[in-house]
């Protein structure tokens, strides 16, 4: 009878193929003692994972590193979150870490997974539901227990950023098998006191610690409130359901009275600030307005009657001094003009003539002689001196050619 022979890398993915359809396989929690770890520069982590009966190899890609909330060394008691699945071509199977917690808190965190899962499924922690925190408040609402570090840090913090902020402290049992219900009574309480805003958080610790932060019904009693909610749970490091449901978190109580209280030094800085802005803005509007007054007072002095009247006068005024001025040289030249013509009349006077020792010859009707053809011997002349007239007889004419 003739066997079927297989190669060894169809036997490898066939295994790998039964390993992937194994459900547990492909999500479980393994528990055991860290050995063999190394750090790959690749970001990596390798280890083996140990009890007294057996090892596992484990490896946790860089991607996953967020899943790490430590630094895993030699001997550690962890529990590791993950995946077992075949490496084909070594024939190995090895676990796949996805998340590691250090022993004790693992079960617990398998619980805070599969809750936050089911709460975001229902969309408690989106954003739409998430109501602002005001800036200015009058009261502030702190759930967490009456003694410890938050409680004294919050108090002195919101006190010194504004004095004026009345804080109400519900003093809650923050840790134990009672303190869910009452973080929930504190929160119903000062809501329906009519705070402004809430503080609901405690100190650091382990899971364990906080783990009242991670119940149901926190969540959903910081998601029905109605006043804003920060949540302020543990170191920043810490992250719990409260964190994820509350409309504001905050990394530590200190943080969270500086996201709730205002500093009021600021806020005096800021309204001189806007003070001296508004002074100036409004100086600058006077100013403008002023000066657009002051242009149309003078738009108005110039375009107005009586001015429009004074700029005519004083525009005929003008006009009549130039004429004057025109008229009087019109007529210093006319007068130099007559002067000249006088001159030039007073060369062509018959009186100048006769003045000058000339004389005027006339026969006896008047008419004047001119020519020696117009006079006979015998007739009678009448010759026109300077100072009188003579009466002669022409006796003789001789023709001359005077040069």
């Amino acid at each position: 009878m003739k066997q079927n022979v297989y190669t060894v890398a169809q036997v490898n993915a066939y295994i790998k193929n039964m390993f992937t359809q194994d459900f547990m396989l492909q999500s479980l929690f393994v528990k055991g003692e860290v050995s063999n770890c190394k750090y790959h520069s690749s970001g990596h982590i390798y280890f083996t994972l140990k009890d007294e009966k057996g090892t596992i190899s484990c490896v946790m890609f860089a991607g996953n590193r967020s899943g790490l909330a430590f630094r895993m060394q030699e001997g550690q008691q962890v529990v590791v979150g993950g995946t077992v699945d075949v490496y084909e071509r070594d024939g190995k199977y090895q676990l796949y870490a996805k998340q590691i917690v250090l022993d004790g808190a693992g079960l617990l965190y398998e619980r805070y997974e599969q809750l936050k899962r089911e709460l975001e499924e229902r969309g408690m922690f989106d954003a739409f539901y998430k109501q602002p925190v005001p800036k200015f408040i009058r009261t502030l609402g702190v759930v967490t227990a009456a003694t410890g570090a938050a409680v004294r840090d919050i108090i002195n913090i919101a006190s010194r950023r504004n004095p004026y902020v009345q804080i109400l402290l519900y003093p809650a049992i923050v840790q134990g098998e009672m303190a869910a219900p009452s973080i929930v009574k504190g929160i119903q309480t000062l809501e329906r006191y009519g705070v402004d805003v809430m503080i609901v958080g405690r100190g650091g610790g382990s899971i364990e610690d906080l783990w009242a932060f991670n119940e149901e019904a926190v969540a959903q009693a910081i998601f029905d409130c109605q006043v804003p909610v920060i949540s302020a749970v543990g170191h920043e490091t810490d992250t719990t359901i409260a964190d994820h449901v509350a409309d504001l978190r905050a990394p530590t109580p200190s943080a969270a009275a500086e996201l709730a209280v205002y500093e009021y030094s600021r806020l005096q800085g800021e309204l001189a600030d806007y003070q001296y802005a508004m002074e100036r803005l409004l100086m600058n509007r006077i100013n403008n307005y002023r000066n657009r007054l002051e242009h149309y007072g003078m738009k108005f002095r110039y375009l107005s009657p009586v001015s429009r009247i004074r700029e005519q006068r004083t525009y005929t005024m003008k006009l009549e001094d130039r004429m004057e001025n025109a008229m009087k040289a019109v007529l210093t030249e006319k007068r130099h003009r007559m002067e000249v013509y006088i001159e030039r009349l007073k060369g062509m006077s018959p009186l100048d003539k006769l003045n000058q020792g000339f004389s005027y010859v006339s026969d006896e009707t008047g008419k004047t002689v001119s020519d020696i053809g117009q006079v006979e011997i015998g007739s009678l002349l009448d010759i026109q001196v300077r100072n009188g007239r003579i009466r002669a007889q022409a006796v003789s004419k001789e023709r001359m050619e005077w040069k």
